[in-house]
């Protein structure tokens, strides 16, 4: 009888070899990730969901992702503040508030400070009254309430519809600022002695006719000088407005001071209408060449302690004189220099830090101008601008 092969000796059959088993356990393994995973894909809705991330959120990171919105925050507007407006051939108030967004009248209430026949409170109103070189204030884009109008006397501008009038304009900018009273400005008639440093200085007003030869002349031959316009000569006619915008192409060769508006003496104007006079002037010139500050130089070299606290109070630091006057605005019929008075003049009279006053439209000026060029070379001085002498 053949007995049955036993099998060889070996470990014991485990659980998990069998197939089945391993299927069934593969199942609940599955079904238990569903419910922990599919609550996170869905939103984190479902019970127990909570707002911070669970185990298998992803870290959070500074870094946008590709694509995404970077914002910036918008700038605030700028309040709003005065600015000026000089009149023109053909302005009237409706064209000026047609120009700047805002009302005839509210131009009438902001000025009426400066200008009376502009007060709508005045029996004299007369809102159609402007004068050519006026210097207007007023808020582009603001109406003034009537019902609280600002006050005749100037006062600090504000960014509200319903505002005080404004001080005087700043005319380097034309934006209106509250100023601490200010000191007289200062007579300067020659810088130090020491120095070998002397300055041409040219007034122009008046007579035109050399104006801008004179200035090509001083490019030509590389001549540091100050030019002091008045705003009408250098801005209201073709020789003087040729003269300063050529000037213009040669910021290293040249200054500008201001010498008013229309030239008057300032000894018989008040503080207010020297103001104007220096603003209007700025205001039309600083555009071409630059700010006329610190300079002034007073039309017939005419002053006087009101002078100087009037011209200090609206922001020109130094009344600007000479130590040297050639006279050449002169005619020879009446007693003026010719060239070679010019020349000696100044070979004579010149020393280090001398301000030579000369004219733009000198009779013979031009003419003499190699000569003095000369002179000045023989002496060992050299021509610079008030800048470079003075400082500021």
């Amino acid at each position: 009888m053949i007995e049955p092969s036993r099998r060889s000796a070996g470990p014991a059959p485990r659980l998990l070899d069998s197939p089945w088993v391993a299927a069934a356990l593969a199942v609940v393994v599955l079904g238990l990730a569903a419910i922990l995973i599919l609550p996170g894909l869905l939103g984190g809705s479902g019970p127990g969901a909570t707002g911070s991330p669970g185990p298998s959120s992803p870290p959070a990171t500074a870094t946008a992702s590709p694509g995404a919105p970077t914002f910036s925050r918008p700038t605030p507007s700028p309040a709003a503040t005065f600015t000026s407006h000089t009149v023109r051939q053909g302005d009237t108030l409706n064209s000026i508030a047609k120009q700047f967004d805002t009302t005839a009248r509210s131009i009438a209430w902001w000025n009426r400070g400066t200008y009376p026949s502009l007060d709508p409170e005045s029996e004299t109103y007369d809102p159609d009254r402007l004068e050519i070189g006026w210097t207007l204030v007023l808020i582009p884009g603001i109406e003034v309430d009537d019902t609280n109008p600002p006050t005749p006397s100037p006062g600090p501008a504000t960014p509200a519809a319903t505002v005080t009038a404004p001080p005087a304009p700043t005319p380097t900018t034309g934006a209106v600022a509250t100023r601490l009273p200010a000191a007289p400005a200062t007579v300067i008639s020659h810088s130090s002695r020491t120095t070998p440093m002397i300055a041409l200085t040219f007034d122009m007003g008046g007579r035109l006719d050399p104006a801008v030869d004179i200035v090509q002349w001083l490019i030509d031959h590389d001549v540091h000088a100050t030019l002091f316009p008045t705003g009408k000569s250098g801005t209201q006619t073709t020789q003087g407005l040729a003269a300063l915008q050529l000037a213009a192409q040669h910021p290293e060769l040249f200054d500008v001071g201001n010498h008013s508006w229309d030239h008057p003496d300032f000894r018989d104007l008040t503080a207010a209408q020297m103001a104007q006079q220096l603003t209007s002037m700025e205001a039309a010139v600083s555009p071409i060449l630059g700010t006329t500050k610190p300079w002034f130089r007073p039309p017939y070299g005419g002053y006087n302690d009101a002078v100087k606290a009037g011209v200090g109070a609206a922001g020109w630091k130094h009344l600007v004189m000479w130590d040297v006057d050639t006279i050449d605005w002169r005619p020879v019929a009446d007693g003026g220099p010719t060239a070679a008075d010019i020349v000696a003049k100044i070979r004579n009279n010149s020393q280090g830090g001398t301000i030579v006053l000369m004219h733009l439209g000198g009779w013979n000026t031009l003419e003499a101008l190699p000569g003095v060029l000369s002179a000045l070379e023989d002496r060992g001085l050299i021509p610079v601008t008030l800048k470079e002498m003075l400082g500021s």
